[in-house]
């Protein structure tokens, strides 16, 4: 095994362990990164001595996301169309990963966000730990939540979805095993012990991981101060039609009960991108009448209008500000969301008018199975 690789391979009996290494960077998926695993997945998939694949990564992150860094230099020097093949490969790796036929346990202890996100909540089985901080934080970077994120977000207990993708609110293991997000909690130390286990079963049983993942698992307490102890608040605002009339709701909840929780919510509303809030919150909202594998072939017209550039240049700007000057100020444009038309934000559903983009197109699977998302509270 190359210590060095950026994907590590174990076998181990019937089980392959796939570890993220690039602890460094957190994890961050390159475009490399993204082929060997679909590479190693589709492959795994036909072998028959292969029973289970885990996925987990390298020091503190399983991983914070995809490697925009790149995909933003592609844009910049007017090749955008490069920067839509790195999306094409991860929307691709989502599917397969969604629709997955044998067992597949991600251990998301420590980071996980955005790309880090789609690797591992189409899987069958999500081990959250007290490590874990789970985000979706792209309308920040003047993004939207992707990755198959309409699916998953969509449904969500109630509107907590909305909430998560539009304020890139940060979630601990519990909050996740709360919501779905994750199917499992089981501390940090128990993680060893719990992979040699799974590892040790060489078993044609589809119930011998669930069993296992069962013995290990605990039911941990919500902090008190957990946005999901917010749920009646969180279905009143977040419910409502429009980004304008969420924050006015918010605003209205803080003159009854002004708390930290709700300023924080309502800031990070105001600090986003205007035109990624509101593609963000059509996406959503359209992802919870779409299987998976429409909602991604949607999310990559999504992003591929938004890479062009043509309506709005916020995703180069937050980068810009984010991640490369990390002057933190991002100049949005549009900058208000009164200013962010109903006909604009329709041109990102669109197909991309460009000679010879094609959508996305996904090969077909046999015997899916689909994950699921079932809270726990």
């Amino acid at each position: 095994m190359d210590s060095q690789s950026p994907i590590l391979v174990e076998e181990k009996s019937s089980a392959r362990i796939l570890t993220l290494n690039r602890p460094k960077q957190l994890n961050v998926l390159s475009f490399n990164m993204m082929t060997r695993l679909l590479q190693l997945f589709l492959a795994y998939e036909e072998d028959p001595s292969v029973k289970l694949v885990i996925l987990k990564g390298q020091g503190r992150a399983f991983c914070a996301g995809g490697d925009v860094k790149p995909t933003v230099r592609n844009i910049v020097q007017g090749n955008w169309r490069l920067s839509a093949d790195i999306f094409a490969e991860e929307y691709m790796l989502n599917y397969v990963m969604a629709t997955y036929r044998k067992a597949q346990v991600s251990i998301l202890n420590g980071i996980v966000m955005g790309g880090g996100a789609g690797l591992s909540v189409h899987g069958r089985f999500r081990i959250a730990t007290e490590n874990t901080v789970f985000a979706m934080p792209e309308t920040a970077l003047g993004l939207f939540p992707d990755v198959g994120a309409s699916y998953f977000l969509s449904r969500l207990p109630g509107f907590f979805g909305e909430y998560v993708g539009l304020t890139g609110a940060r979630l601990d293991g519990a909050e996740m095993l709360a919501c779905g997000l994750a199917t499992h909690f089981v501390p940090s130390t128990s993680l060893t012990l719990l992979e040699a286990d799974l590892c040790g079963v060489d078993s044609n049983d589809p119930n011998f991981v669930p069993t296992i993942l069962d013995a290990y698992t605990q039911h941990p307490h919500l902090k008190q101060d957990s946005a999901y102890h917010r749920l009646n608040v969180i279905d009143r605002c977040f419910s409502r039609r429009t980004i304008e009339e969420i924050i006015s709701a918010l605003e209205r909840e803080a003159t009854q009960e002004p708390n930290d929780w709700i300023s924080t919510t309502i800031r990070a509303l105001k600090k986003a991108s205007p035109s990624s809030l509101k593609i963000s919150l059509r996406s959503i909202r359209e992802g919870r009448l779409q299987g998976v594998g429409q909602c991604l072939i949607r999310e990559y017209r999504m992003v591929c209008n938004l890479i062009k550039g043509d309506i709005s240049r916020d995703f180069e700007e937050g980068c810009r500000a984010i991640l490369v000057d990390k002057d933190r100020k991002p100049k949005w444009e549009p900058r208000q969301l009164k200013d962010m038309k109903d006909s604009m934000v329709d041109q990102y559903f669109e197909r991309v008018d460009e000679e010879g983009w094609e959508d996305l197109k996904f090969p077909p699977r046999k015997n899916v199975h689909v994950s699921r998302i079932i809270a726990k509270l």
